[in-house]
């Protein structure tokens, strides 16, 4: 069975939430939940599956406990790593940076060498820039509980049939 650390942090309690939906809903491999305000520094090294949930705060902001965190994946090894992202945020109120936290997560898994899996799709989102967008779609699952919370749990259903054959071995 498959061990995926699935790392986020929440100031709302939103992101722990998904991530706890996640794990839920996730069967044949063993989550192990860490939020990144309690981690030490190289917990992610002992995984080869991970996933991550961040939500953007202010004008695209890495939310405060990344922030922290966020040296971290910068000395961590990702070559040989499975990643897929999770990203919260505000498409109305922060339409000119939607997701953007995601972005730069994102961007630094990849230059550490992270085989990032689970792009999704931008259709159904109203915004006007993020940097989360590679090739035309998110670099991973979007959500944003402030407008669309009412489509969170199908997306998440949705997200994890496509990420399961890269997580579940």
């Amino acid at each position: 069975m498959s061990k995926i650390g699935l790392f986020y942090a929440s100031s709302t309690g939103n992101t722990e939430d998904v991530a706890k939906t996640i794990a839920a809903n996730m069967s044949g491999a063993e989550i192990v939940l860490h939020n990144v305000a309690d981690c030490v520094n190289d917990a992610m090294e002992e995984y080869q599956y991970i996933i991550i949930g961040v939500s953007t705060w202010g004008e695209g902001e890495l939310q405060d406990d990344w922030e922290d965190f966020f040296q971290n994946i910068s000395e961590t090894d990702f070559s040989d790593k499975i990643v897929a992202l999770f990203g919260l945020g505000d498409q109305e109120e922060y339409c000119d940076n939607f997701l953007d936290a995601m972005g730069t997560i994102y961007n630094e898994v990849i230059v550490k060498g992270a085989t990032v899996v689970g792009s999704w799709s931008v259709d159904g989102y109203n915004y006007e820039e993020s940097t989360a967008i590679r090739d035309g779609e998110f670099v991973g699952l979007a959500l944003d509980e402030d407008n669309q919370s009412e489509l969170t749990n199908e997306r998440i259903v949705k997200w994890i049939e496509e990420i399961s054959p890269y997580f579940i071995k």
